[in-house]
């Protein structure tokens, strides 16, 4: 029997790989020698390039860029064999890096992500995979197209700030010294949001406040993005701030667009074509996936979801372990086989993720006993 072994991490608690060996070893206890395929998966944010790295190999580059406070930081992206970089925008700016008392777009700068794929550039990558998500900033890209060569002027013609609230103040912008590989470079970037640039819907309403923003400052945010897209149209740009993923990442999906000419992406559809999921899938008898809460949002691009629609469309039995499962519609447990939670008794929120490797173990022993019973019964 060939099992391909395809989840998402965790939150809190596992990577995706964990995932996998603890699925593995709970289903070895009852079938030794079935024939196991490894393939943790991801949809764009964070572990993407961890995953990548497992799948294809390649190397780590570290290098030490600035944070969104304009702070030096240790940060690394995976350069693959065949001239592709994957660049995770949370290592330079992402939320993670600021305290609670320091969040604030209004300051916040990409900067880091664009030194992050000049690195890139100069090591001659000719495709560069970017996983949107995580990030502490709202500025439209304005940093990480100002560490790219790009500058940004006022009315008196002095160089803009860095942060969102800059765009304000935004009158001219210069493409003379930007960096010359870019677009010789193919950009696809991996991003499961699919708010506009501006608007009810767009980045400094949705994600400012977590980011930080006051509901004053959210609208002084929305209305700088604003400001930066009618600059950039009237430089000859074109106008991406209504494309669904221009918002990603404080409107660093509108900047990839407009001056990288990036595609944007479904994150998972991403992953899934460069591991060359299809066809593992295809391969198998059998595809077991999984993530830490498996609920509505599961169909609509993250990896449980993704991984059983591909397994569907092979008539390929599909079974989901998770963390807990949470308000699904017939039409959405259609989509599994078998839907098992794995957290096997009452307990406080940390003894849960400690307990989740054996909780995923034990509950994967018992899918696979199940299966073992249903094989001798007459």
């Amino acid at each position: 029997m060939k099992i391909l072994i395809a989840p998402d991490s965790f939150k809190e608690s596992l990577e995706a790989l964990d995932v996998c060996h603890a699925i593995q070893s709970g289903f070895s206890q009852v079938f030794p020698d079935a024939d196991y395929k490894l393939l943790p998966m991801a949809d764009g944010g964070e572990g993407t390039s961890t995953v990548l790295s497992y799948v294809l190999g390649g190397y780590w580059k570290e290098v030490v860029v600035n944070d969104p406070l304009m702070r030096p930081i240790s940060a690394k992206y995976l350069l693959l064999p065949d001239a592709t970089a994957v660049i995770e925008i949370s290592q330079a700016c992402g939320l993670h890096l600021l305290t609670i008392a320091e969040r604030n777009p209004v300051v916040a700068s990409s900067y880091g992500v664009g030194e992050l794929i000049t690195d890139a550039l100069n090591e001659g990558v000719k495709r560069i995979i970017i996983g949107l998500g995580g990030s502490a900033t709202n500025d439209a890209g304005l940093g990480m197209l100002t560490a790219l060569g790009m500058t940004f002027h006022d009315s008196d013609d002095n160089t803009l700030a860095q942060g969102g609230g800059a765009l304000t103040n935004l009158q001219r912008l210069d493409a003379t010294s930007f960096h010359a590989s870019l677009l010789e470079t193919v950009f696809e970037v991996a991003c499961d949001v699919t708010n506009p640039l501006c608007g009810e819907l767009g980045a400094s309403a949705i994600f400012g406040p977590q980011k930080g923003a006051s509901s004053q400052q959210v609208n002084t945010l929305d209305q700088a993005l604003s400001h930066f897209a009618s600059v950039c149209e009237q430089h000859g740009y074109q106008d991406y701030q209504e494309i669904a993923g221009a918002g990603a990442a404080g409107g660093l999906g509108y900047a990839l667009m407009s001056f990288c000419q990036a595609e944007l992406k479904s994150g998972f559809d991403t992953i899934a074509e460069v591991a060359n999921l299809s066809q593992h899938i295809a391969d198998a008898d059998l595809v077991i996936t999984g993530e830490g809460k498996l609920d509505a949002q599961s169909a609509m691009g993250k990896v449980a979801g993704g991984v059983s629609h591909l397994a569907k469309l092979s008539h390929i039995p599909v079974i989901a372990i998770c963390g807990s499962v949470d308000s699904l519609e017939p039409t959405q447990t259609s989509q599994f086989d078998v839907i098992m939670p794995s957290i096997q008794k009452l307990d406080t929120i940390d003894n849960v993720f400690k307990s989740a490797y054996r909780n995923i173990e034990t509950t994967a022993t018992n899918i696979a006993a199940a299966i073992k019973l249903g094989q001798s019964i007459k």
